[in-house]
């Protein structure tokens, strides 16, 4: 396994978008201009161990749809780089999380090949100025630039800012267990994960 430090860096005519992820731990610096997302991504770092660096500057005139979905792709392909070729991975990672009212379930296979099937039930149209439908937008955005199978599930609660924070609670749980440490090999009968 390399230094388990990955980096993405992603320009387009829409957003601008710098981060660092240190698997072995760190300190969450987010700021992509949506308070909202910014907590969700500050929750993944504190729960999954994981240090994040993220910095985005957006098209948030128009709305937060491409800064989430950007900021995303751009963490997933950070997280990517740090895995490597995945030796010595645990490879999946599964966790349920309670906040109050809510409780979630999350599974991770950091298969190589990503999928997302995300159910959250959330009603509210925006928290604070993320739209909803953007949070298993980002979910979704972050499998497919991690390359990572992801099953994420609110099974109850009542409050909308609950049930997303409690989501990327589990997630962040089912994260830090798949990606510990766990021997030298790739944990595949292919020998590989790609």
């Amino acid at each position: 396994m390399t230094g388990r430090r990955g980096t993405c860096a992603r320009d387009t005519g829409e957003t601008s978008v710098r981060v660092r992820v240190d698997l072995g731990g760190g300190d969450a610096s987010v700021n992509s201009g949506v308070g909202f997302l910014d907590h969700l991504v500050e929750t993944l770092a504190r729960h999954a161990r994981i240090g994040i660096e993220m910095l985005c500057t957006g098209d948030l005139h128009v709305d937060d749809h491409h800064t989430v979905e950007d900021c995303a792709l751009a963490l997933g392909a950070a997280l990517d780089d740090a895995l490597g070729e995945r030796r010595g991975v645990a490879r999946f990672g599964s966790a349920y999380a309670p906040l109050d009212d809510a409780l979630a379930r999350a599974v991770v296979d950091l298969s190589g090949r990503p999928h997302a099937a995300i159910d959250l039930g959330l009603r509210r149209e925006r928290l604070g100025a993320l739209a909803c439908e953007n949070i298993p937008h980002f979910v979704r955005s972050l499998a497919t630039a991690m390359r990572a199978a992801i099953h994420l599930d609110v099974l109850r609660g009542e409050n909308d800012h609950h049930r997303a924070e409690a989501a990327f609670k589990a997630l962040a749980l089912a994260l830090r267990a798949a990606v510990a440490r766990d021997g030298d090999d790739i944990p595949s009968t292919k020998g590989t994960l790609s």
